[in-house]
């Protein structure tokens, strides 16, 4: 032992040493390959889950149509809602999809994956650098897409949220499924934010099977929130086993010199029959319209009865009924042509009358906001601080003015408008577009409460980011800059462009932050 003290290490030695020690090293950071096994076969699990469950989707469109060419009337609404399901979880399946074959070019490279693609093969299912650690964390914190991704996801799920509004338990489970907030990573000792908890130090294996769970969750909420969709068309339907009479008035209470007006009717019977309707002893049309005129204020009481044919035995059978309505002097009428509510630094135009005066002769007030009248309407303004306005009526009435009511509005601000691509006279949201429209020297980046939306108001963009090829750059207008359009025009066919952070000033020159759009090239 004394002789190996004294015997110095060779150099050819020292390398080996330190070459041991570096080995070990990689070793240590090298992922399992039976762990990097089992995430695989968990994602094969997950891509049979959501083909079971486009399946079940399918269907359940197929049901929704069919019942909407039936009777649109009664689900036209619903199936329209349905159809923006639809489009929107479409366009967040597709952004997770090209999110997962990012990662694949970047670990395996752009020519296997356009291999695999080309042969109709979903080339992240193939990955060869699945133990890669960097690639993952490169593409999602390093350049962005993570807090796009989560954006994205997370617009998805208020959607969806305030969609199943009235099932809790819906809710709750699509806030579950989709959840974005702070997590935890192996190399944060405290909380991080999703997109580091999800994507900071992970395998491409693991990542691209986190990737699918979350289409696959997008998958099964489109299903509920179909399923919910067409409960909701059978909501309102009444399910009766007897027969009843009922009287259904215009109104129960009638101005003074006006008329009464109620539809009796016999529910529940067959439509071949005529019933006879009478009301205290005297037969009316057949419609069993009621009318007459109301004369005298106070309280109106009334019976009768409808005779109809017993469909099992042939006799006629009377139903009887009794109703009320009340007469009373004249009252304001208010109404908000353009909202329930009022928004601060925007016009809100009310229709204001009193019935059996004439405008001329009928006074507004308003606490708490500017009024004024125009074309007919009332124009009404809150102040920039107000939380609620109340509105008060009086008319001229036998050469005096009289209170004749008023009403409390809530006051809030305006809503964000959606952001769009508009060009060729046509406007696009997030999803699939053709490079020659989005470099159409007509395009650019507008804002608006949609074709459906309640308000139409001016907005004009005033600057925006775009993400292209991983690079981000800025425009300080509504139109990309020429070195923007240089770039998309060197995107190929699943190329994304995304648009993010525009800026849009609205009526009252407030500014208003704008969603993402994401497009790939078609």
């Amino acid at each position: 032992m004394g002789g190996a003290k004294n015997c110095p290490e060779t150099p050819r030695q020292r390398m080996i040493g330190m070459m041991y020690l570096v080995l070990t090293a990689m070793l240590a950071l090298n992922v399992s390959t039976d762990i990097l096994n089992g995430f695989t076969l968990v994602d094969n699990s997950l891509h049979s889950s959501i083909a079971a469950t486009d399946t079940r989707n399918e269907k359940l469109y197929r049901d929704f149509r069919a019942a909407n060419e039936a009777n649109p009337e009664k689900t036209q609404e619903w199936f329209d809602k349905a159809a923006e399901v639809q489009k929107r979880a479409d366009s967040l399946y597709n952004y997770i999809q090209n999110f997962k074959e990012r990662i694949a070019i970047l670990a395996d490279g752009q020519k296997r994956v356009d291999e695999f693609k080309a042969q109709g093969i979903d080339p992240t299912m193939h990955i060869e650098g699945n133990s890669n650690l960097d690639v993952t964390g490169q593409y999602a914190i390093v350049q962005g897409n993570g807090t796009i991704l989560k954006q994205t996801v997370a617009y998805y799920r208020d959607y969806a949220s305030e969609l199943a509004e009235n099932d809790a338990e819906l809710r709750n489970a699509i806030q579950t499924a989709l959840a974005t907030e702070r997590g935890y990573n192996a190399h944060e000792k405290d909380s991080c934010d999703w997109e580091v908890a999800v994507f900071d130090g992970m395998p491409v294996g693991a990542s691209i099977t986190i990737l699918t769970k979350m289409q696959n969750d997008v998958r099964t909420t489109e299903g509920q929130l179909i399923q919910y969709l067409m409960d909701r068309t059978d909501a309102g339907d009444l399910r009766v086993n007897k027969l009843n009479a009922y009287v259904i008035p215009n109104s129960n209470y009638v101005i003074r010199g006006g008329k009464y007006t109620a539809q009796i009717i016999l529910a529940a019977v067959d439509s071949t029959q005529r019933p006879e309707y009478y009301i205290e002893g005297q037969r009316i049309n057949d419609q069993g319209i009621y009318e007459v005129a109301a004369t005298g204020v106070g309280l109106k009481k009334y019976s009768g009865y409808i005779a109809y044919q017993n469909p099992l035995t042939g006799a006629m059978e009377n139903l009887n009924f009794q109703s009320e309505y009340s007469v009373g002097e004249p009252a304001v009428t208010i109404s908000n042509t353009d909202l329930n509510i009022m928004y601060r630094k925007y016009e809100n135009k009310f229709s204001i009358s009193v019935p059996g005066v004439s405008n001329d002769k009928v006074k507004v007030s308003v606490s708490g906001a500017q009024v004024k009248q125009q074309g007919g309407l009332w124009v009404i303004v809150p102040g920039e601080n107000s939380k609620s306005v109340t509105i008060n009526v009086s008319a001229e009435l036998d050469g005096k003015m009289q209170p004749m009511g008023s009403k409390e509005y809530r006051v809030k601000a305006l809503p964000n408008p959606q952001a769009w691509f508009s060009a060729k006279e046509k406007e696009y949201t997030t999803g699939n577009i053709a490079l020659s429209t989005l470099t159409h020297s007509s395009g650019a980046i507008t804002a608006s409460y949609g074709p459906d939306g309640l308000l139409n108001l001016p907005f004009k963009v005033t600057s925006f980011r775009a993400i292209i090829n991983g690079m981000t750059s800025q425009s300080n207008g509504n139109k990309f800059t020429q070195d923007q359009l240089n770039q998309i025009g060197k995107l190929k066919k699943g190329g994304v462009v995304i648009i993010q952070d525009a800026r849009a000033v609205g009526p009252g020159g407030q500014e208003m932050r704008l969603s993402p759009l994401v497009f790939t090239l078609n």
